[in-house]
């Protein structure tokens, strides 16, 4: 095997825990009852991988699988169009609740709100989620890409009629880019899913339409007869969407939170920096960030979801690529009786992680760490499907 799978248990101090109530349920209800108003919306699956649980050696695994998500195959959509919502809201004096899909897409709405434009930077998925939902608002969209993006994601963003760019600077840099050029723009907005001191706002809003997919989940697992997972296992880049849920899951279980481990990918991982250092300040991971989970090469964590982490979290993974890529095999071509799972690269890397600690002897101390065992009742969240068509072929076929 190439390199190692690095991990570290989470032992940086802890804080009062001030952005923990911004993703309680009744925060989360309200996101889904605004995604529940737009015509496209449908519950995802979440799938029961009854034989892969059995396999290897689990009580229960589900995979939350994104790739269905209002047909823009990821779930980022949630968050930029629940921010974008907020923004107008806010705008036009009202309460989120009284701004529906019908409300936004209004003539009446236009007129008050006048041309606003949503400006953000995006590895993809973001960016045609912003995308999107300005196209669906009748408003302009400018998004800025990193070098190395692929031209699959480029062409599905310019699709939905944005203004689409990809510079020569890595994703933090591009954030920077873009919200340069927001500050310089009449009725210019910034929706990012990062957060720095001084840009929070948007960024909160954001977390709390993630949260959706996280809510659907605890519901759908209610319903196959698990009340509550032992295991949640989420991926990271500037971990927003890690935030999200595990800020779900642990207001969800106060009392007896599961054990929540965050992976990232190797030439990106920020956060497990931070937790390697253990003194709570957080770590940037800097360069090319060259890794194919496109969607978690982000060096520069927000700083509301890691102080959620900080408080949260069991466990810190750093992944490299062929991790995430045995987790694209094993999704896409289940044990017969399973579903299939297309996941792409930043969404497989849960399914590749847990099948190596289940099976591979060299991390059985990483395993007996996490508590992972035939009593275990997991979940994952593959967050995006084969986003990059090509690269997805490439993956599994060859």
């Amino acid at each position: 095997m190439a390199d190692k799978i690095k991990w570290i248990k989470n032992e940086m101090p802890k804080t009062n825990d001030p952005h923990l109530p911004l993703m309680n349920q009744a925060a989360v209800e309200k996101a889904q009852a605004f995604h529940k108003s737009f015509p496209q919306y449908t519950e995802t699956p979440l799938a029961n991988l009854k034989e892969m649980a059995n396999y290897l050696g689990l009580e229960k695994f589900f995979v939350k699988d994104e790739s269905y998500r209002f047909g823009l195959n990821a779930f980022k959509v949630l968050g930029g169009s629940y921010a974008m919502a907020n923004y107008i809201a806010k705008k036009v004096g009202k309460d989120i609740s009284e701004i529906t899909y019908d409300v936004m897409i209004s003539p009446k709405l236009k007129k008050e709100l006048g041309q606003a434009t949503f400006y953000t930077a995006t590895d993809g998925n973001h960016g045609r989620g912003v995308a999107w939902a300005a196209n669906k608002l009748g408003q302009r969209a400018v998004v800025l890409m990193p070098k190395g993006s692929t031209k699959a994601r480029f062409d599905n963003i310019r699709k939905e009629g944005a203004e689409v760019t990809i510079e020569d600077v890595n994703y933090d840099e591009c954030v920077r880019k873009a919200n340069a050029l927001a500050e310089q723009t009449e009725n210019g907005v910034m929706v990012q899913d990062t957060a720095w001191d001084g840009y929070e706002e948007i960024p909160t809003w954001i977390m709390q339409g993630y949260g959706t997919m996280a809510l659907e989940a605890a519901k759908q697992m209610k319903a196959a007869g698990v009340e509550r997972p032992t295991h949640v296992f989420i991926q990271a880049g500037v971990g927003s969407l890690a935030g999200a849920v595990i800020g779900f899951f642990a207001n969800l279980f106060p009392e007896n939170p599961p054990i929540m481990t965050v992976m990232e990918a190797q030439a990106a991982d920020c956060l497990y920096k931070s937790a390697a250092a253990k003194d709570g300040k957080i770590r940037f991971a800097t360069g090319d960030l060259n890794t194919m989970m496109a969607g978690l090469a982000c060096g520069e964590p927000n700083t509301i979801s890691f102080d959620i982490l900080k408080n949260h979290v069991a466990y810190f993974a750093s992944c490299p690529d062929w991790v995430s890529a045995k987790g694209m095999r094993m999704l896409g071509a289940p044990i017969k009786g399973d579903p299939q799972v297309t996941s792409g690269e930043s969404g497989a890397v849960g399914m590749g992680f847990i099948a190596t600690a289940m099976q591979d002897p060299e991390y059985a101390d990483m395993k007996a760490a996490l508590q992972l065992d035939e009593n275990s009742k997991v979940i994952m969240f593959s967050t995006e499907g084969d986003t990059d068509p090509e690269n997805y072929k490439k993956i599994m076929w060859q």
